[in-house]
């Protein structure tokens, strides 16, 4: 989580090259906008006033077409007050759908405000349709203007500089989780730190940065090397005050400051700011654990359905296993779930019977981390079974887990019991919520992910579940069994 200082104006100028794309991405973005709202309001019109499309002539739909772009007008310039286009919030986060909304809902209010007093004669009808409509198309423009910005970030297209600052630990966290999200739109020029001599090399991951300076060199080097914000990566010797001062001197050179927050993998939701005396304290919600009954239902009904519906294809995957080696169709092993309880899951077998004593003599070849055994090329895989692998239809019996209580639609990844033996560092909080049958773990990268990653990611969903959240990684799931990116 980060924190971004907006420098008050002053008669310095930015620089023009972020200016520029800056003043270019809003103008794009809100073309895009009026493109949509044209869409919506026609659409509303054809659909509404079906034999009165052109509304040249006074009649029904006239007054609709007549009020139409001052609606528009309206709904832009408000999209416009409440900064949707701000190149600060977009490509990542919510911020930029939740102003999105909020100026559209001021827009539907203010026009029927506007529409009583005047006692203007709009069709509700049309309204239905135009307003939720516009909504729905302005959203999804957004979310293509993030695929496009997404794609053109990740080829390191449309990126800022910026100067990381702070102690190396601080500053190899934070730099790699810039590094590994390159949507933020930032990418890390130069280390400023202390803690290690000119020259040094900071592994970031997937990139490598240099250290140029201590932390007196941050404004001079911030000026040499034309970055377009300061990133301080936890505290800065001389504390509060020296951070507010180095705000001000780097307004001086039009150079923004942005400041890591040290709460790591916590939602925005649980955190609320509280100010004492000009000072922002962030309050942090204690997470809650306990079994939620919009989730179990969701689950119920979810497996149910799944169960009904998918009948036939378990019926047809059964046999084909049957008739591949003549072996049980179903593999059945210990997981521990929710409490450290363990409970037996259920898997459509896709190796040799003899899959789990051949473990020791491939122990030399296993290429998964901690104590994950994973092997690209299992031999012990069958032919059927390499398929439902890539396919993760091998996972549908699951449902029945899921029916049961012993597992969730959406959870961390079952554990199993070697795998808990050796839990570190606050690893078992893994097993305060139920495991699921998808998860973070899942639509990120599955047998790709490192073992320090996949158990940040589990822990991240345990600290910040939302039925919100449970819903789009659902969504979520469903491309990613597509691509078969980490299923092996």
């Amino acid at each position: 989580m980060s924190l971004a200082v907006r420098q008050p104006s002053s008669t310095t100028p930015r620089r023009a090259a972020p200016a520029g794309a800056t003043s270019g991405f809003s103008f794009s973005v809100g073309m895009l906008d009026l493109g949509m709202l044209v869409v919506a309001f026609g659409v509303a019109h054809a659909l509404r006033f079906p034999w009165e499309v052109s509304g040249l002539a006074a009649g029904p739909g006239w007054t609709e077409v007549v009020t139409a772009p001052a609606i528009m007008l309206l709904w832009m310039l408000l999209l416009s007050g409440f900064r949707t286009r701000d190149p600060r919030i977009a490509g990542i986060g919510s911020e930029e759908y939740r102003r999105l909304v909020t100026a559209s809902l001021v827009a539907g209010a203010t026009v029927a405000v506007v529409a009583y007093a005047a006692r203007l004669d709009i069709a509700r009808g049309y309204v239905a349709i135009a307003l939720p409509l516009g909504l729905v198309l302005l959203a999804l423009g957004r979310k293509g203007v993030r695929t496009v910005l997404a794609h053109r970030r990740a080829l390191g297209q449309q990126l800022l500089d910026v100067l990381l600052v702070g102690d190396l630990d601080d500053v190899r966290y934070v730099g790699r989780r810039i590094a590994a999200t390159p949507a933020a739109g930032y990418r890390v020029a130069a280390v400023v730190s202390d803690c290690a001599e000119v020259g040094t090399g900071v592994d970031l991951g997937t990139a490598e940065a240099e250290v140029i300076g201590g932390i007196d060199d941050v404004l001079d080097v911030a000026s040499d090397t034309g970055v377009a914000a300061v990133v301080v990566a936890g505290a800065v010797r001389g504390g509060h005050e020296r951070l507010r001062r180095l705000g001000w001197q780097l307004e001086e050179r039009g150079v923004e400051l942005v400041v890591s927050s040290p709460l790591a993998d916590i939602a925005a939701g649980r955190v609320h700011e509280r100010p004492v005396d000009g000072l922002p304290l962030m309050h942090v919600e204690t997470p809650d654990y306990r079994c939620r009954r919009g989730k179990r239902l969701l689950d119920v009904v979810g497996a149910a359905a799944g169960l009904v519906v998918l009948a036939p294809l378990l019926a047809v995957i059964a046999l084909v296993i049957r008739l591949d080696d003549g072996g049980p169709v179903f593999f059945r092993q210990c997981r521990v779930g929710r409490g450290a309880h363990e409970f037996s899951i259920l898997k459509f077998r896709t190796m040799c019977v003899d899959a789990e004593a051949r473990v020791a003599e491939l122990a030399a070849e296993n290429e998964g981390s901690g104590p994950l055994f994973k092997l690209q090329r299992d031999p012990r895989v069958t032919r059927v079974g390499a398929f439902l692998r890539r396919t993760s239809l091998d996972e549908l019996p699951q449902l029945w887990n899921v029916l049961t209580g012993s597992m969730s639609l959406v959870g961390p990844r079952p554990a199993l019991p070697s795998e808990v033996a050796v839990y570190e560092d606050f690893a078992d909080r893994r097993l305060l919520v139920t495991p699921g049958m998808t998860g973070l773990w899942q639509v990120s990268g599955r047998s790709d992910l490192d073992w320090a990653e996949g158990v940040r990611l589990d822990l991240h969903y345990v600290e910040n579940w939302s039925f919100l959240h449970d819903l789009v990684i659902l969504a979520r799931t469903v491309p990613s069994v597509l691509r078969s990116r980490g299923a092996y």
